[in-house]
């Protein structure tokens, strides 16, 4: 996918924005004045993604100030509440980790038609969140680039602490493995093509118009193929040793949560009298004798075995995985305050990144309109970011979380395809492959040879259209679902009750 797609759309991109000095709108109606509307396109998918993706940054905010308000060594997901001296039940009924972000970061509602009122913390962090991009990008690449070098770096030398740290934990080793074991059935799934094309989109941020914005931005003679074959070796490399980070820490939490399940199962067999185990008998000893056991009476037990791979395909996704699983394992570490602040700075730091390159795509489009090239830039972005704030109070409600994810979706996946798709069709087959390579010539002195040429013009387009529409198909036989927090009915290994939302999103397909 990177190398068949991403990496020549992302010199399309680059090159074309370099080559007629122009944002994302100016572009396309250079190209042909039809074509303005996916110029106007790119900046609807990249104004939705900008609205979730700095609530995302706002609940980041909310964990490194609780993060960073306690202190010693107790951090506030670490137990559950007490009233009158008993635990909370719902907190029981799950974890601390799991509660503390359904309850007390989102005060997530049972469904999407309930979503109550704007949780008033969500809301300050949700401003101060949009204060700080207002701030980054009003005057321009200028100002926001210096930002760059911070948000770019920072994460990378956080990334080295937990690697370090990471690979000395015991269980590590599983988790690495389990991330480089295949699971060839999943190439099926037509969705998994689908999150794999927009993971190449989102780490190169490809169809927002950032890229053609940035392009705008270089020298005439700037070497662009340089640049693009020197960000996507970059961009790879990082994006496998984050996966290594991040799964020694998760094989760090499966193995504990292993050996906790071990000493819970050890108990419930010693109490039964079954296989001779008793209160002392070990880990070992369970590993050897419970592949032995009456599957019968274990079953009656409700007993499950307590193994390394069970709790690895547990793992969350998502959201869930920054804010439950991972802070879970950072409960393990010492001291876990320390981890939780930089671990939550990094996210940050990648968070307002990507926004700042968002936005620049976005307003980048609207300055290519007459009728705001009149106004100043920090007008422009004022506006924008106010109204995007006022916008996003959605998701500070109760479902919040849910819209999120329907947002995520639809305007986060769908529709960036279809941008993508569009913008190869037409710069290599209405502005021209030749005049094209022609121009990257002129500007390089390279001309791209058999490898841009086939990809640009057969296989990219080919494996964007097959994606496009296997995933529409697949989206008509299988209603849409979303996971709700139920709070009557989560336990420690249940905590989402599939609803379907039924005709909220019939009406988002219908619009779309």
């Amino acid at each position: 996918m990177l190398v068949l797609e991403g990496i020549p759309l992302f010199l399309i991109e680059m090159a074309i924005g370099q080559k007629m000095r122009l944002g994302s709108l100016g572009v396309w109606n250079t190209i042909h004045p039809w074509l303005g509307g996916i110029g106007i396109s790119s900046c609807v998918v990249t104004l939705f993604v900008a609205l979730y993706y700095n609530v995302i940054i706002t609940w980041v905010f909310f964990y490194l100030f609780n993060s960073i308000r306690l202190t010693a060594d107790q951090l506030p997901w670490a137990h559950c509440p007490y009233d009158n001296g008993t635990a909370e039940a719902e907190c029981n009924k799950a974890s601390a980790t799991v509660y503390f972000w359904y309850r007390e970061a989102l005060d997530a509602s049972p469904s999407i038609d309930e979503p109550g009122v704007p949780r008033w913390w969500i809301v300050l962090y949700l401003l101060l969140a949009w204060i700080i991009v207002f701030f980054i990008v009003m005057k321009g690449i200028q100002s926001s680039g210096k930002v760059v070098y911070f948000t770019s770096l920072f994460p990378y030398a956080v990334l080295t602490i937990f690697f370090v740290r990471g690979i000395t934990l015991p269980g590590s080793s599983d988790g690495i493995l389990h991330m480089y074991k295949p699971k060839l059935e999943k190439l099926l799934d037509p969705t998994v093509w689908l999150d794999a094309a927009t993971q190449v989109f989102y780490s190169f941020g490809l169809a927002f118009g950032s890229l053609i914005a940035f392009g705008s931005y270089n020298p005439p003679n700037n070497n662009c193929v340089r640049d693009v074959l020197l960000v996507s070796v970059c961009n790879a490399l990082t994006a496998i040793y984050a996966s290594v980070v991040i799964f020694s820490i998760l094989g760090f939490k499966a193995y504990t949560m292993v050996e906790n399940c071990i000493v819970k199962e050890i108990k419930v067999l010693a109490l039964h009298h079954i296989g001779g185990f008793t209160l002392n008998s070990t880990a070992d000893y369970y590993r050897e004798q419970f592949p032995r056991l009456n599957g019968t009476a274990i079953a009656a037990l409700n007993l499950t075995g307590c193994t390394m791979s069970r709790q690895l395909e547990e793992a969350a996704e998502g959201t869930g995985l920054a804010f439950i699983v991972f802070t879970q394992a950072i409960l393990k570490l010492t001291p876990a305050p320390f981890w939780s602040i930089i671990f939550f700075l990094m996210l940050l730091s990648l968070g307002l990144g990507s926004q700042i390159g968002i936005m620049e795509g976005m307003l980048c489009t609207i300055f290519d309109i007459d009728f705001f090239k009149r106004l100043s830039k920090p007008v422009i972005t004022g506006v924008v970011c106010t109204f995007c704030f006022f916008v996003g109070l959605i998701f500070t409600t109760g479902a919040g979380e849910y819209w999120l994810k329907m947002f995520d979706s639809f305007a986060g996946t769908i529709g960036l395809v279809v941008v993508a798709l569009l913008e190869m069709i037409a710069v290599i087959y209405i502005y021209g492959h030749e005049k094209f390579t022609n121009d990257i010539y002129e500007m390089t002195g390279y001309r791209p040879g058999i490898y841009w040429q086939v990809t640009w013009r057969y296989v990219g387009p080919a494996i964007v259209t097959c994606i496009l529409l296997s995933s529409l198909v697949f989206m008509l036989i299988n209603p849409p679902m979303y996971g709700a927090w139920n709070a009557d009915e989560v336990s420690s290994h249940h905590t989402y009750n599939i609803v379907n939302p039924g005709r909220q999103w019939h009406v988002i397909i219908s619009e779309r």
